[in-house]
């Protein structure tokens, strides 16, 4: 029988990621990966291109097979080799750097189909969509589809989507990585918002240190398929471990 994560699980540590290795044919992506990320907190994974970051994602949501390592959700067993729980019973939501947001679906329809309620039978779940549409600012546009909406609308609506059935963990791969400045930090400050109000977790996937110096309350960062140095944000930019992160951090 496989495992199902608990909604809003008791453990501190709620992801825990152990030894992780993984490899795409002879490349080894991931070298022996260490990492936890606490409920309640934004942990920035950051790093230049092909260090392994969106690998490691990947693992997390489910998406992928570890090598060697495993992880484990709330104590939990999720991964280990040969054994993958699937996404949707790790209570998590992944959100893509493309969105990939439905075009035939209107802003509304996008929740009511994440809660298996299209034809609005059940009056829970559609009270549910209101509220969720007014917590992202997208009441006025609920008929609209993905083709009509902003960017920045195009990106809460994403957010909404993810967040519908109350996920422990929001996992982001760069999703505000084509928005202009003015834009991204809207966005950052709205991501914010709602880590606070649905007491969700976060896991923030960029390689733009300034980035994620809005939203992160603890970082880590990869080179080459291994985590450099993990610590709350002030540590990291105030102790950088070598010169690679001082390199990387001043780029």
């Amino acid at each position: 029988m496989v495992p199902e994560i608990c909604c809003n699980g008791s453990g501190r540590s709620m992801i825990k990621v152990e030894n992780l290795k993984f490899r795409y044919g002879t490349h080894w992506i991931l070298k022996g990966v260490d990492l936890q990320a606490q409920k309640n907190e934004t942990l920035a994974l950051i790093g230049p291109s092909g260090c392994g970051k969106t690998t490691l994602l990947r693992l997390v949501g489910g998406f992928e097979m570890p090598y060697h390592g495993e992880i484990t959700i709330e104590d939990v067993m999720v991964s280990r080799p040969g054994f993958v729980v699937p996404p949707h019973k790790r209570h998590l939501s992944l959100i893509f750097q493309d969105l990939a947001l439905w075009p035939h679906l209107t802003v509304e329809e996008h929740l009511l189909f994440v809660l298996h309620d299209k034809k609005k039978e059940n009056a829970c779940v559609v009270n549910r969509v209101t509220a969720l549409l007014k917590n992202v600012d997208l009441a006025p546009c609920a008929d609209r589809f993905p083709h009509q909406l902003s960017g920045g609308e195009k990106q809460r609506l994403a957010i909404a989507r993810g967040i519908a059935k109350n996920p422990n963990y929001l996992l982001m791969d760069e999703p505000f990585n084509n928005l202009d400045p003015i834009l991204k930090k809207d966005q950052e400050n709205f991501l914010n918002q709602l880590k606070e109000q649905f007491q969700m977790g976060i896991i923030y996937v960029s390689h733009n240190i300034e980035e994620v110096k809005n939203i992160a309350d603890r970082i880590a960062i990869m080179k080459k398929g291994r985590i450099i140095q993990t610590d709350t944000k002030q540590n990291v930019l105030e102790n950088p471990l070598d010169e690679f992160v001082t390199s990387f951090l001043n780029c």
